[in-house]
């Protein structure tokens, strides 16, 4: 799908992969990945209710759960995104149940805001998945694409109890690197530069936790193409506070006690670089963490998108399908 359909604009011709893969809104009434969704307010910040899609087959059996974490920079997106349907059949042909969580979206709510969404959907899961969906609230498996995989990351040592299972798609463990806490120089040259004014054009003085994407992806644009994401998703000074940002670095807090994690990503990804995945795998390895690493060969931001006819796609899913085999189904 191409992103100018999504966000519109000329600018967001060109952005095909970041965005689209995140946020290629799928209606909430769609059957095609094998069950309808329901839909749940996990919890309400004010007047705002935050809400989980929850996807499960027919079937009185108690299942285990998939928390489904969606990308799209922090900034846009919702829940409707994902799994796609492909994917969410694979899913739920396994057995499992799922659930697409929405968070907060930056920057109206900080970063510390958005983790906190995600803490608190995981102690919904286990508190009301057992008797709402039949789940397991010991066998909880996280999947999530770029930003969401970088909260997947982030939820092997914030949420407690720990997940038994990370599956990260083209994720990442550090959020202060130069690759966005600098002008990205990939995207200054192969974008028009955005100005300040056209970034804030859809940015709201609400907190809002579904991503209408229209506007959005030009403040995500400005954000790297100078360098401001870290400071403007955090609030926090990189150059005045650079201990602030440990806490959200997941490849600074590994622990023997992080869960096993299977990280997936192209080696041609212009978006979240592929040396992020590398960088999160050695320090898994140095930690003695269970960890596979599923590195696709010319494999863009997004590669997934692709669908499952592509080898690399196929391949990728019948790892990650042994992996919870292994680690959860056990």
């Amino acid at each position: 799908m191409e992103a100018a359909n999504l966000i519109g604009g000329s600018l967001m011709r060109p952005i095909t992969l970041l965005l689209a893969v995140f946020v290629c809104l799928i209606p909430a009434e769609a059957t095609a990945g094998g069950a309808m969704p329901k839909t749940y307010t996990y919890k309400t910040v004010g007047d705002l209710p935050i809400k989980a899609d929850v996807y499960r087959l027919p079937g009185d059996e108690v299942r285990p759960v998939i928390v489904w974490i969606h990308g799209g920079a922090l900034i846009v997106g919702q829940r409707t995104g994902g799994p796609n349907p492909e994917q969410r059949k694979r899913y739920l042909d396994a057995g499992y149940v799922i659930v697409s969580i929405d968070y907060r979206l930056a920057p109206e709510t900080k970063l510390n805001g958005i983790i906190t969404d995600v803490q608190d959907a995981f102690k919904w899961v286990r508190a009301k998945g057992p008797d709402l969906y039949k789940i397991d609230p010991k066998r909880v498996a996280v999947v999530g694409h770029s930003a969401g995989g970088y909260l997947t990351l982030m939820s092997g040592f914030a949420v407690e109890p720990r997940p038994q299972a990370l599956i990260a798609f083209y994720g990442y463990g550090d959020i202060d690197g130069d690759w966005y806490a600098k002008p990205d120089p990939f995207y200054r040259r192969t974008r028009p530069l955005v100005s300040k004014e056209a970034a804030y054009k859809a940015i709201t003085s609400k907190e809002i936790a579904e991503g209408n994407v229209k506007g959005r992806g030009d403040f995500y644009m400005y954000c790297r193409q100078n360098g401001l994401w870290p400071s403007l998703v955090t609030r926090h000074d990189l150059q005045k506070e650079p201990r602030a940002f440990d806490r959200f670095c997941p490849v600074r807090n590994v622990t023997k006690a992080y869960p096993p994690t299977l990280l997936l990503h192209g080696d041609n990804d212009t978006d979240v670089p592929h040396q992020q995945s590398v960088d999160m795998a050695n320090e898994l390895k140095r930690v003695g963490v269970a960890h596979e690493f599923f590195s696709v060969k010319g494999g863009g931001h997004g590669f997934d998108g692709k669908g499952m006819k592509d080898a690399n796609v196929a391949a990728a899913f019948a790892q990650i399908e042994a992996f919870l085999k292994k680690h959860i189904e056990r």
